[in-house]
């Protein structure tokens, strides 16, 4: 597996990195019609958008939200056909990586609880979660 992060620079990047979140993170949860590709957030200074490839084919995504010294790892999400073959490690890796090069000392996630256990093998540990929160609060120090 050789495997290249890099922000979305082309017409054809950005398709393939919203084809991937809405397919894992809307649609097979059952909300794909709210999907905005168009939606400001990934534009925002701070927002750092990622895609990892294989070779010439998207895999993987992130967001990795730097604001003072923590980056947020956000809409996490390896493609549903390539799943548990290593690509979610690397993604981590590589925006971990990302996140200490800002100048970052920690990361955090807020996790989905079928996800849980793949975050502590990476090193994260659970926080205490906030009353109403769905997801479970993660974070990992940086080296």
């Amino acid at each position: 597996m050789t495997v290249e992060f890099r922000a979305p620079a082309t017409d054809a990047d950005w398709i393939a990195y919203h084809a991937i979140r809405r397919r894992v993170l809307f649609e097979l949860r059952g909300r794909g019609a709210v999907y905005d590709p168009n939606h400001p957030d990934d534009h925002v200074p701070g927002r750092y958008p990622f895609v990892l490839w294989d070779a010439d084919e998207a895999v993987a995504v992130i967001r990795v939200d730097v604001q003072h010294g923590v980056a947020t790892l956000r809409r996490v999400a390896v493609r549903e056909d390539l799943q548990r073959q290593g690509y979610g490690r690397s993604l981590l890796r590589a925006a971990e990586r990302f996140a200490s090069e800002q100048g970052c000392t920690h990361v955090v996630s807020h996790v989905d609880a079928g996800a849980v256990g793949f975050y502590e093998r990476c090193g994260f540990r659970r926080d205490a979660p906030t009353e109403g929160e769905r997801s479970i609060p993660m974070s990992k120090r940086l080296p």
